[in-house]
């Protein structure tokens, strides 16, 4: 099963809401998880890191760096960045839970639906077995009546056999 880039198994599932059923922050927070919880975004982001370390260690620019070392700025925008990671790491979270109950709720009535017609076929089974019980007897008595067990009385001749 293939699935395309960026999508999840739950955009083709027929009873989770997806596209133009979801509000603007489920929508925010499944880019947002698409986003931050990619590769692209790790290696993107280690890149800038060490873009912003090479230009201001003075080794391109010289001595016109806007953040010298130790990286005090940068140093600031990491612990923001750190700050807001756990809120929107929840956020996320949420989102994923919410699909997670829409999916369960949907399993939960097939389910249900599933066991009531599991309870169909048990009784309908019950009355095909009582009917090849029946069956079976009448077949033995019939079988206890057949020409070679002598039970019949002698045809008269010019009847058809």
């Amino acid at each position: 099963m293939t699935v395309k880039k960026g999508a999840h198994l739950w955009d083709r599932h027929p009873h989770v809401r997806t596209g133009s059923d979801l509000t603007t922050g489920e929508k925010a927070a499944d880019s947002m998880r698409n986003g931050f919880g990619s590769w692209t975004f790790v290696i993107c982001f280690s890149v800038f890191l060490a873009i912003w370390m090479i230009i201001n260690s003075g080794l391109i620019l010289g001595t016109h760096s806007w953040d010298k070392y130790p990286w005090i700025l940068l140093n600031l925008m990491l612990s923001c960045l750190a700050a807001l990671q756990g809120a929107l790491i929840l956020i996320a979270a949420k989102r994923a839970d919410r699909v997670a109950a829409e999916a369960a709720v949907n399993h939960y009535s097939q389910t249900s639906t599933i066991d009531q017609l599991q309870s169909e076929q048990m009784t309908i089974l019950a009355k095909v077995r009582a009917n090849t019980d029946l069956l079976e007897e009448i077949h033995a008595h019939v079988a206890a009546l057949s020409p070679e067990a002598g039970n019949f009385p002698p045809r008269p001749s010019g009847s058809p056999q």
